[in-house]
């Protein structure tokens, strides 16, 4: 198979984890005796820094030629102190979904049982725990219309929503439901929202097409309660962009660390893999990152980009047994967690590698 991957590092943390999961998309090449040919380009901060755009043209035009991106991260505190400046990072990654399409974005909550103490939930509440999240990624608040009044005394955000883009993700869910535990929650807050309404209307005429899909309704204010009270009463949780936002991030807590959690971001075309976690500037260049989401992310790419799932589960395996081994990065690390067993970005990517080799 022969496949052009993008590197995008972005900002941070970004660029430290990254590398590791093009390492891993290396070996995986040689060892199943596939081509990949890799190019690399700037987004966010870091592209502001350079050019004064968060996605430059070029970025984009490599974007879209190329078979699937592999990203880092995005962000700068600067800007998060500064809410008047009128450029910044996150606007070059709105661009880039709304530019390649990637209307669905997938995050698995894979739980590894060595890190079941590594969570700040109890063990017997997490374990047998396997969610796969579906976050509507191109609709919503975060792209409605924005208002601020001359007077700087009045805000507002419009959330809207089309009928077509609630389908579009919504039968993606269901359909990945059918491949695995055969249930479906969709979350919303149709009590009070319209744009819910909308939602719960659309997801229940689709329900009737998946008769085998045990279809069920959840205002997000309860979902958040029910995923750290009972996670594993969820499958396959389908939700809007800005629900989907919050409730995957509390669900890192599920895996121990957002430095677990990969994702992918998928349409029509060209794919995006990413962890979920942010630049994180304090640690930035300490060697203190944890790699292991990024290297997932690549196993995603392998599994849902390419449809190598042999090789996906190849690098799955790889984290799997570093985990077993007891390799840690401090985010991970518990209370018998021995100090020699801790390592930094560096160190824990060449242990996946080694594992990946042998």
């Amino acid at each position: 198979m022969k496949k052009n991957i993008l590197i995008i590092p972005g900002d941070g943390i970004g660029q430290e984890v990254t590398q590791w999961g093009k390492q891993v998309l290396e070996v995986i090449a040689a060892e199943f005796d596939h081509e990949f040919a890799f190019d690399e380009a700037i987004m966010g901060h870091t592209a502001i820094e350079a050019t004064g755009n968060p996605l430059p043209d070029e970025t984009l035009e490599k974007a879209k030629a190329s078979d699937a991106i592999l990203f880092g991260a995005i962000g700068h505190a600067k800007y998060d102190n500064d809410p008047s400046a009128k450029v910044r990072p996150e606007q070059g990654l709105l661009k880039i979904r709304k530019e390649l399409g990637l209307y669905a974005n997938l995050r698995p909550i894979l739980l590894f049982d060595e890190l079941l103490d590594a969570s700040s939930l109890k063990p017997e509440i997490l374990r047998g725990t396997d969610i796969l999240f579906f976050r509507e990624l191109t609709g919503d608040v975060y792209f409605g219309e924005k208002l601020r009044n001359a007077d700087n005394t009045f805000a507002s955000d419009l959330m809207n929503y089309h009928r077509y883009e609630v389908e579009r993700i919504a039968r993606k869910a269901f359909e990945a439901a059918q491949t695995r535990g055969k249930r479906l929650c969709s979350v919303d807050k149709a009590n009070v929202l319209e744009t819910s309404r909308l939602w719960r209307e659309v997801v229940q005429e689709l329900a009737t097409e998946y008769p085998d899909v045990e279809t069920e309704h959840m205002f997000i204010d309860n979902a958040a309660m029910q995923l750290v009270k009972n996670p594993k009463k969820f499958d396959v949780v389908l939700t809007a962009n800005l629900f989907g936002d919050i409730l995957t991030d509390e669900a890192s807590q599920i895996a121990g660390s957002m430095g677990m959690l990969a994702s992918a971001s998928i349409g029509d075309g060209t794919g995006f893999f990413e962890p979920i976690h942010g630049s994180a500037h304090d640690i930035a260049g300490q060697d203190k990152a944890n790699p292991l989401a990024s290297i997932l992310s690549a196993a995603l790419m392998l599994d849902i980009a390419f449809g190598l799932q042999d090789e996906a589960k190849a690098v799955t395996d790889a984290v799997d047994q570093t985990l077993k081994a007891g390799w840690r990065t401090s985010d991970i690390a518990d209370k018998n967690t021995a100090t020699d067993r801790i390592l930094g970005t560096v160190a824990m990517g060449q242990k996946v590698i080694d594992f990946l080799k042998k």
